[in-house]
């Protein structure tokens, strides 16, 4: 069964690089896009058009978000005991200690900033795809 991946990515160019990255893997990855926190939401709730879309087995979450941001989509996740368990690793451009800080005090379970250089990027992806799919063991649905 492949690994089930939601990202969370407004910029369509940081998904692209993102599904570049995940292609070469040697583990079965789906990886499912959506652009702004409400159709996240909607997403994991299987709400909408999502209601046949799989349990994500992690989500990459970016935090400037339109329409609901990273950091209201984590709040939810983390405060919902049907999606809480799934971890949630933040993917954004802020290094900003405060943005650091939000997040993991709203229970991210890790925080990485995105380079701006391409091979930098496919790396980080590669890195997480490397720990999360790999090494971690993901809870059950």
């Amino acid at each position: 069964m492949p690994i089930e991946v939601l990202l969370v990515e407004d910029n369509p160019g940081d998904a692209e690089l993102t599904r570049i990255a995940l292609q070469d893997s040697k583990i079965s990855i789906n990886l499912n896009v959506v652009e702004d926190g409400v159709e996240a939401m909607a997403f994991l709730r299987k709400q909408d058009n999502y209601v046949r879309k799989p349990h994500p087995d992690i989500v990459l979450l970016d935090l400037n978000l339109p329409r609901k941001d990273g950091r209201e989509v984590l709040a939810e996740i983390k405060s919902d005991d049907n999606l809480k368990r799934i971890p949630v690793v933040v993917l954004t451009t802020s290094q900003s200690e405060e943005d650091i800080l939000k997040a993991y005090n709203l229970a991210a379970n890790c925080y990485i900033t995105k380079p701006v250089d391409f091979d930098q990027f496919v790396k980080i992806v590669q890195s997480i795809e490397n720990f999360w799919f790999a090494i971690v063991k993901l809870p059950p649905e």
